[in-house]
């Protein structure tokens, strides 16, 4: 491999993108918010996502970048439920009118106040902002009625405030963010240094968050990242998402077979029970990974034919 190419980010394309994006929000629901929205205060939270493509199966591959979740948040002084739409968008677009659409489809789905926020991850430099409202009806009094919706500009901020705040979500959003005159192996020696020093408290998907955002945002070439990773002793266990998955599949699988064959209470119901739920519980993981866009649908059907299979013989 020459130099040139060496220093090169991983090229990873506009789906994969909008995947890392929503991995990100998800792992760092609440830093995402206290960072952008720090004078809102949010309370308890679910993701909605499984119930809103269920629900609207025609706009599943348009909404694969997009979160959907129901969120507790204080409005006058009392914390009511709201829907939160985060819509991702990694090129400069208009996005009032597809905002309203999905704001319509959130609120038949769920009956509840929404909240659009668009989040541009995009590399331009605007010279004017994009808007942020949708004029949607209209009546003789008020005349144009406007939809208003947060817009957010990653680029907007610069790498070097980002990377010196405790929040880890802050520190990774710095190789996406304005880093110019920003040495690219201060930053991630940073967020390694962090990760270590937290390690304890992060999750494995986080952990692994970590790793695959670095690889993918990095701007410098792989020798100079693992010798960083030596320096500040960040080893990941897991080697591969797919690996995580599958042992994260195994677990729930046991624990659900488990309780389904005590509860039966017959020994060919364990392990019946036990095999069906390792079965379940992988088929579940690699279809969140479709919906996130980490494996293709190609490399989706080859994993889960054969657990399909399996599962029919139960």
């Amino acid at each position: 491999m020459d130099k040139q190419s060496e220093n090169k980010t991983i090229k990873i394309n506009p789906k994969t993108h909008d995947a890392m994006f929503k991995w990100l929000i998800t792992s760092f629901t609440r830093e995402f918010f206290n960072h952008y929205f720090p004078d809102i205060q949010i309370g308890k939270f679910r993701f909605i996502d499984k119930e809103f493509i269920q629900k609207y199966e025609a706009l599943k591959e348009s909404l694969k970048g997009d979160l959907f979740l129901i969120m507790e948040v204080e409005i006058d002084n009392e914390f009511q439920e709201l829907v939160i739409q985060i819509e991702h968008k990694s090129e400069r677009k208009n996005a009032g009118k597809q905002v309203f659409e999905y704001l319509c489809y959130a609120w038949l789905l769920k009956k509840r106040p929404v909240w659009n926020i668009v989040i541009f991850t995009d590399d331009a430099v605007w010279r004017k902002p994009v808007p942020d409202s949708f004029w949607y009806a209209f009546d003789r009094t008020h005349q144009k009625q406007f939809l208003h919706f947060d817009v957010i500009k990653v680029k907007s901020e610069k790498s070097g405030d980002l990377i010196k705040k405790h929040s880890l979500l802050c520190k990774l959003l710095a190789l996406k963010a304005n880093d110019r005159g920003e040495d690219p192996e201060k930053l991630i020696r940073e967020i390694y240094h962090a990760s270590s020093q937290m390690k304890e408290q992060l999750t494995n998907d986080q952990l692994l968050l970590i790793e695959r955002w670095i690889k993918a945002y990095k701007k410098i070439p792989d020798k100079n990242l693992h010798k960083i990773k030596k320096e500040v002793e960040m080893e990941i266990i897991e080697t591969t998402i797919t690996e995580h998955i599958f042992n994260q599949g195994m677990i729930k699988g046991e624990i659900k077979g488990e309780i389904k064959g005590e509860i039966k209470g017959e020994a060919r119901g364990e392990i019946k029970g036990e095999a069906r739920g390792k079965i379940k519980g992988k088929i579940e993981l690699l279809e969140n990974m479709y919906q996130l866009g980490v494996i293709s649908k190609e490399h989706f059907d080859q994993m889960v034919l054969p657990l399909l299979l399996k599962q029919k013989e139960f």
